[in-house]
C-alpha cells in the first residue's frame, strides 16, 4: 500500500490511500478477563490466547511517564501497592460507552501503571471477555476490604428510536476485586440518574450522593445501599443543597458536603443531623476525614482546600485549584491528591507543617475482612 498527498482547491492537504484497502481487523477472540500489566513497560497486556508470550520489560531508568488520565473525578489510595488509584471516565456515554479505565499513580504524580482495569478498547474487546468489562463513566471511588467501589452509570447513549436524544441515565454501583481487577457485582440505583460520590461504612453499607439540580430540592439526595444490594433514599432535600462529597467518620456517622452552601453536615446512621459545620468556601466536592476528626474539603467551584479542626473555624490551606474534585489522602507522602476533572490531571497538596500524620481513617483503604455487596 502507498500513500499520496495532494492539495485541494482550498489548499487543504488531503491524504489518500492508494492500492489495496486497509484490511479490516478480525474480531477479538473470546478470552478470560485480564488486566493491564503492572508497571510502565512492554508488553502492556498479557498476550491473546495462542499468541507467543513475552516477559514484561520495564521502561529504562531514564524514562518517567506522566499522564494516563482523562476526566478524573475522584481517587483513592491503595496501601497494598502504595499507589493512588485514579479512575478516568473517558469520553461521555453519548460519544462512546464503556470507555473508562483505572490507572495507578505514584506519590510524585508519575505513572505507575497506565491502565490496569480497562486496558482493552471499548466494544468487542471488553464485551467478549469472561466476565465482560463494563466501566462507563465512574465518578466517586472507594477502596474497602480489598474491594474497589465505583459510582458508575448506565444509559446516556444515543437513543436508536428517537434521533438526537439519549437513553435515560441510571446510577450503577460497580465493585472490583482489588487483587485481580475482576468485576464482582453491579447494583442499579433505579431512582438516581447518577451518584456523584460514595462512602462505605465499616459494615459494608454504601452511601452515595445524588447531587440533583439547583432549583429542584427534591433531587438533593443521599442514597443508602445495603449489603444485599437494596437501594433506598437515606436523606432528601434540605439541609442538603446539591450534595457532593461524602464520607463515614470514625463514629459511623455519614458526613456530606454541599455544592450549594458551605455546610458540612454530619448525619447519624438513622438520618438525624448530628452537627453542621461550615467550610471556608461553598461549591464543595471532595472530603477527607482524618482519625483525629480533622476534615479537609475541596471546592470544585472556588478552587480552595478548607481545613476544619473540631471546634474551630475553617481555614484555607490551598487556593485556586481548577475544578478541585473528589480528593483522597496519600498517607505515605502526607499529601492530599485532588483530581481536576476536565483539566485531565491531579493536583498534590502537601500537608507538611499543616497537619501531623498519624493513623488515618481506614474506610478509603481498609483491607480488613468484612462483607461487601
Amino acid at each position: 500500500m502507498s500513500m499520496r498527498f495532494k492539495f485541494g482547491p482550498s489548499g487543504v492537504c488531503i491524504l489518500s490511500l492508494v492500492g489495496a484497502a486497509l484490511a479490516q481487523q478480525p474480531p477479538p477472540q473470546p478470552r478470560d478477563y485480564y488486566t493491564g500489566t503492572p508497571g510502565v513497560g512492554l508488553p502492556v497486556a498479557p498476550p491473546a490466547p495462542g499468541a507467543p508470550s513475552a516477559a514484561f520489560a520495564p521502561a529504562t531508568g531514564n524514562v518517567h511517564m506522566f499522564g494516563a488520565l482523562y476526566s478524573v473525578e475522584s481517587c483513592t489510595y491503595d496501601p497494598a501497592r502504595g499507589v493512588i488509584v485514579a479512575p478516568s471516565r473517558g469520553v461521555v456515554q453519548s460519544v462512546r460507552a464503556n470507555d473508562a479505565w483505572i490507572s495507578f499513580i505514584n506519590h510524585d504524580g508519575s505513572v505507575n501503571t497506565p491502565r490496569w482495569i480497562g486496558i482493552q478498547n471499548a466494544g468487542a474487546e471488553r464485551d467478549t471477555m469472561t466476565p465482560p468489562l463494563v466501566l462507563n463513566e465512574p465518578y466517586g471511588s472507594f477502596l474497602h476490604d480489598g474491594v474497589l467501589y465505583l459510582a458508575d452509570r448506565d444509559g446516556g447513549t444515543p437513543d436508536p428510536v428517537n434521533a438526537g436524544q439519549n437513553t435515560p441515565s441510571v446510577a450503577v454501583l460497580r465493585t472490583f476485586d482489588m487483587t485481580t481487577g475482576r468485576p464482582l457485582k453491579s447494583v442499579t440505583v433505579a431512582g438516581s440518574p447518577w451518584l456523584n460520590d460514595i462512602g462505605v461504612a465499616a459494615d459494608g453499607t454504601v452511601y452515595g450522593t445524588n447531587t440533583g439540580a439547583a432549583d429542584k430540592p427534591e433531587t438533593w439526595q443521599v442514597w443508602k445501599i445495603s449489603l444485599d444490594g437494596q437501594a433506598s433514599v437515606f436523606v432528601q432535600g434540605a439541609p442538603l443543597s446539591m450534595p457532593n462529597g461524602i464520607e463515614v467518620d470514625g463514629e459511623g456517622n455519614i458526613v456530606v458536603v454541599n455544592i450549594g452552601t458551605p455546610d458540612v453536615i454530619t448525619f447519624a446512621p438513622d438520618g438525624r443531623v448530628v452537627r453542621t459545620e461550615q467550610a471556608a468556601q461553598a461549591g464543595n466536592d471532595g472530603l477527607v476525614i482524618m482519625a483525629d476528626g480533622v476534615k479537609f474539603v475541596s471546592s470544585v467551584r472556588q478552587g480552595g482546600i478548607s481545613m476544619m479542626k473540631p471546634g474551630a473555624s475553617a481555614k484555607l490551606i490551598a487556593e485556586n485549584i481548577p475544578s478541585a474534585a473528589s480528593m483522597c489522602y496519600d498517607p505515605k507522602a502526607n499529601q492530599l491528591v485532588i483530581p481536576m476533572n476536565a483539566n485531565n490531571g491531579l493536583a498534590f497538596v502537601s500537608l507538611k507543617g499543616i497537619w501531623a500524620p498519624g493513623r488515618t481513617r481506614t474506610e478509603k483503604h481498609s483491607l480488613r475482612a468484612r462483607p461487601s455487596i
